[in-house]
């Protein structure tokens, strides 16, 4: 579809501030002595080193709608939610507040930018690809669309809807891949799966693949799909007794350019890739986990990309896995060694990580989104378990990984099972960000010396599934 600069809605700040705080909802406790304590509904406990120091509520037409992954730039943070996104203004972040909300409907609507150009994925299928659109039903006559929305930022608080592109099986998440020297272009690695195991409109069986979309930097309404690589030609896993994921394409896939390296979570399977032929990715080596792991969904490179954290997304991020009936090895993060060289290169298992807090059984509970934060010469990240909470802990010893920090709230409910929690917790210039399912936006202070070093990083735009090495921010 093509279109010049389209203006949308835009709701101001000024528009939507009934509720808004920024002050905590209620002061966080010390953290229990005993992990299996559950705290109680909507209760905040944390460990001593980490602190909420601002909270956002989501309101408006945002109130009732799931908030999905984050993007930063500048001093701008930019929250998918299945209603569009959100620009949040954490210039203080201890008074970060609603900048705008752009209304977009499309699930899962996750975010990544590049420059003053934002993209938006959508993986349900939609009855056209304005945001002005309705769901699409089986029996709907007209154009199903999902796939790639771009918007123009250049001003936050008015982005402006400049182009979409549709992909097979729309776009689940999708990945920033800066060009390589001298490549005037940006490019999207757009992951989408079909689970049905069922031809279904957009996504016909065998699904294999991942879509690349290029965006000319200069022309970004020029973007379109210029390849759509099969990935899995002997057809991947077909998936294992215990609930193990077929792999009919990627969830997720995390990208460190500098390296030509990439790290796919593809359902069954972990995954290398060589990247320096950005629109031919080759896999390298691939890894399996047939007892422990059910659905590899996301990957984070160490920063000199010698380690992948793969996560286990048991479930589908639905159920109560953090407590003693599941253990600490399902529904956890992998942690695996690069070791070898070129094309020799192996995914070579070391340990598991999984928080060691047990959850109520109404709260859902898996290993979710996170991002390394910049500590020279250790690996740590934080990262996001829906109620679970928010978790730090450090990998530098692939074997014996530690938590190191965490905050949590209560569940939702101690009678009934309601989603919510963290979806992403990110680090980006000195603080923790974390957009709430259900909740809103929590900003968290990490107080810590083991991490002091990482408040001397500053980069100007973060995606966490575009990785470099922090030395060069």
């Amino acid at each position: 579809m093509n279109r010049r600069f389209t203006r949308l809605a835009v709701l101001s700040a000024a528009t939507i501030t009934a509720g808004l705080l920024t002050t905590p909802a209620s002061g966080a406790a010390q953290a229990p002595s005993d992990p299996g304590t559950i705290p109680g509904v909507d209760e905040i406990v944390s460990t001593p080193n980490l602190k909420q120091i601002a909270y956002v509520p989501k309101t408006g037409p945002f109130a009732t709608s799931t908030n999905s992954d984050w993007a930063f730039k500048g001093h701008y943070a930019f929250g998918g939610n299945y209603n569009g996104f959100a620009v949040y203004d954490i210039s203080n972040p201890k008074a970060t507040s609603l900048a705008a909300q752009v209304l977009c409907p499309g699930s899962q609507n996750d975010v990544s930018i590049s420059g003053n150009l934002l993209f938006l994925a959508t993986d349900s299928q939609r009855t056209n690809d304005s945001c002005n659109n309705a769901a699409s039903t089986a029996d709907a006559p007209g154009e199903r669309w999902e796939g790639i929305k771009i918007f123009d930022i250049t001003d936050p608080l008015t982005p402006a809807y400049l182009k979409s592109i549709k992909t097979d099986c729309g776009s689940h998440t999708q990945t920033l891949v800066p060009g390589k020297a001298g490549d005037p272009n940006v490019y999207l690695y757009v992951s989408s799966y079909n689970l049905a195991g069922v031809d279904q409109p957009n996504c016909a069986l065998p699904h294999d693949k991942i879509s690349i979309v290029k965006v000319p930097k200069r022309n970004p309404a020029g973007a379109s799909v210029v390849a759509a690589p099969i990935l899995f030609p002997d057809g991947g896993y077909p998936g294992g007794p215990n609930g193990q994921s077929p792999t009919t394409g990627c969830h997720d896939i995390t990208v460190y350019a500098d390296k030509d390296l990439a790290a796919g979570a593809c359902m069954g399977d972990g995954v290398l890739f060589d990247i320096s032929k950005r629109t031919a990715p080759r896999v390298i080596t691939s890894v399996r986990d047939t007892e422990n792991f059910a659905f590899w969904h996301s990957a984070t490179f160490n920063n000199s990309a010698t380690k992948v954290v793969f996560t286990d997304e048991l479930g589908g991020g639905g159920r109560a896995t953090c407590n003693p009936e599941v253990g600490p090895n399902r529904g956890a993060d992998g942690i695996y060694d690069i070791v070898g060289r070129g094309d020799h290169r192996k995914l070579v298992f070391r340990s598991y990580f999984k928080i060691p807090r047990t959850n109520a059984d109404t709260e859902n509970c898996v290993a979710h989104n996170g991002s390394l934060i910049p500590v020279p010469g250790r690996d740590i990240m934080v990262q996001a378990w829906y109620q679970g909470g928010i978790s730090v802990w450090d990998f530098t010893d692939s074997s014996s990984p530690k938590e190191i920090a965490y905050w949590e709230r209560g569940p939702i409910s101690a009678t009934q099972m309601v989603s919510g929690g963290s979806w992403s917790a990110y680090w980006y210039n000195g603080y923790i960000y974390s957009n709430d399912i259900n909740k809103g936006v929590d900003v968290l202070d990490l107080r810590d010396i083991r991490v002091s070093l990482a408040r001397l990083f500053r980069t100007n735009v973060f995606n966490a599934q575009t990785q470099s090495n922090f030395y060069t921010w």
